[in-house]
C-alpha cells in the first residue's frame, strides 16, 4: 500500500504543508497549515468512484490511467 506524508513546513512567508516535493497554498499561521493537512489526510483515505485520470510527469509527458476509486493511500501528517 502507498504511504503519503504530509508535512508541515514554514513556507513563502507563512505556513504550508508539503507532499514530496509539493506545496500547499500557504497559511498566516502553522495550526491553519496542520488543520489542512489533516483535512487533506482525510479526504484522500476516503474511497470514490474509478475514473481516468491524466498527470504530467517531470519531463513533461502526459499519462492517461484509470485509478480504482477503492485504492486509497495510508497518510500521515507529520507535526
Amino acid at each position: 500500500m502507498t504511504k503519503v506524508t504530509y508535512e508541515i513546513v514554514e513556507h513563502d512567508g507563512g505556513w504550508a504543508y508539503k507532499v514530496g516535493d509539493v506545496f500547499s497554498e500557504t497559511f498566516q499561521t502553522r495550526d491553519d497549515a496542520l488543520d489542512a493537512a489533516r483535512q487533506a489526510a482525510m479526504e484522500q483515505r476516503m474511497p470514490g468512484n474509478t475514473t481516468g485520470i491524466s498527470w504530467e510527469d517531470k519531463e513533461g509527458k502526459w499519462h492517461d490511467e484509470l485509478a480504482a476509486g477503492n485504492d486509497r493511500p495510508e497518510t500521515e501528517v507529520k507535526d
